[in-house]
């Protein structure tokens, strides 16, 4: 099916047709015309499926402009939150319809005065809980709700947040709910608060067939990082994400790969959001070409152009390999996923390999430059060492 037989206004079909957006996505043909008739719907689809446009369209060409704020989205992360405003922003100027972002780690006060003006206010449930323990957002006419990435907002413990904002929200309503994987604790929540909803699978946006999965068994641990700065120097031609366990490791392979030439830049949940947006615009304009990430990078962003996912720690579960693995092989696109496992990894990869879908084979060990690592700072005095 194509954008231009959806029932939606001409100026959405306009600006689908200038974003070069021309045949919907199975989640977008599945969704769009429940959503547009009222209906509560929950969505199974990956990242980078188009589950953003599949209720941002029938959302706009749903709200009155001059009828104040009608519509809440809820997101799990800042970067998400952002990224949602931002496609709402977008598709809505022409309607004139105001859009609005609420996350915490920035001044509260601009928030404030936005608020009143908006039509639609994109959150993530801590920020809008203090709006709503301070008076300062009214909920009483909101009649769309979105928890986006639900699964996710269920993982970083947000359930019970989410709980008070529904509390605070008229019962009568049009719930929608999007997440990558639909768990039993996301049933329970539908069951919950979502009126006879339809609910939508589709097969994941990852090509496995167009993704190359592969490992390399390190014998010695001192040269996993040595190993990583051959990989990105020999075999990445494109963009690369780095998926770190911990904030302090990710910013200290982030330190070394500079030191190597690299152009890299880090995002994790201690940088203020100042610094994580950047980190993310640069990697999306192409201005480095290394990301390295906690698992914050792994839901819910679509990032372009990414050709290579690096473990350098090993996910816990198969879930989040797969999760982490997504941002690349997207669109068509061929992908590598390489996970460099030493010997304190086996137990995680074990867990990952338990999962019968997933096809990774071992790479053949390279020959490669030992190169020094880093580790910071001890008792005044600089440390060099490659174990990590």
């Amino acid at each position: 099916m194509i954008f231009e037989k959806l029932n939606i206004d001409k100026k959405l079909k306009d600006k689908v047709d200038e974003c070069g957006f021309n045949d919907l996505t199975l989640i977008q043909e599945k969704c769009i015309p429940e959503v547009s008739k009222g209906k509560d719907v929950v969505g199974q689809a990956e990242t980078g499926s188009g589950k953003t446009l599949a209720f941002c369209l029938p959302i706009l060409d749903s709200i009155i402009s001059n009828n104040g704020l009608q519509v809440l989205v809820l997101t799990p992360t800042r970067e998400l939150c952002i990224q949602v405003t931002n496609v709402f922003k977008d598709f809505g100027k022409n309607l004139d319809i105001i859009t609005n972002d609420v996350y915490g780690g920035v001044n509260i006060e601009p928030q404030i005065r936005k608020i009143n003006n908006s039509n639609i206010i994109v959150a993530t449930p801590g920020r809008l809980l203090d709006h709503i323990d301070r008076r300062t957002i009214d909920l009483k006419n909101i009649r769309v709700l979105v928890l986006d990435e639900t699964d996710k907002m269920l993982e970083m413990g947000f359930i019970e947040d989410v709980e008070k904002i529904i509390f605070n929200i008229p019962k009568v309503r049009q719930t929608l709910m999007f997440s990558a994987t639909i768990s039993d604790d996301v049933y329970r929540i539908a069951k919950k608060h979502l009126k006879n909803p339809l609910m939508f699978r589709t097969k994941p946006f990852v090509d496995t067939d167009k993704l190359n999965q592969q490992y390399y068994d390190i014998y010695n641990h001192n040269d996993k990082f040595s190993l990583l700065v051959h990989l990105l120097r020999t075999s990445t031609k494109g963009l690369a994400i780095v998926f770190c366990a911990t904030r302090k490791e990710t910013d200290i392979v982030a330190k070394n790969l500079r030191r190597q030439g690299i152009s890299t830049s880090e995002i994790h949940g201690g940088m203020n959001q100042n610094k994580r947006l950047k980190s993310l615009d640069k990697l999306k304009k192409q201005k480095i070409d290394v990301l390295v990430a906690t698992d914050v990078a792994a839901r819910g962003l679509d990032i372009n152009n990414v050709t290579h996912v690096y473990n350098y720690d090993v996910p816990k579960t198969s879930k989040e390999y797969i999760h982490r693995i997504g941002r690349t092989a997207r669109a068509g696109k061929n992908g590598d996923a390489v996970t460099l496992l030493t010997r304190r990894d086996h137990d995680n990869f074990r867990n990952v390999q338990s999962d019968e879908k997933l096809t990774i084979t071992q790479a053949k060990y390279p020959k490669f430059d030992r190169v020094p690592f880093f580790r910071g700072h001890k008792r005044g005095k600089k440390q060099y060492s490659n174990d990590y």
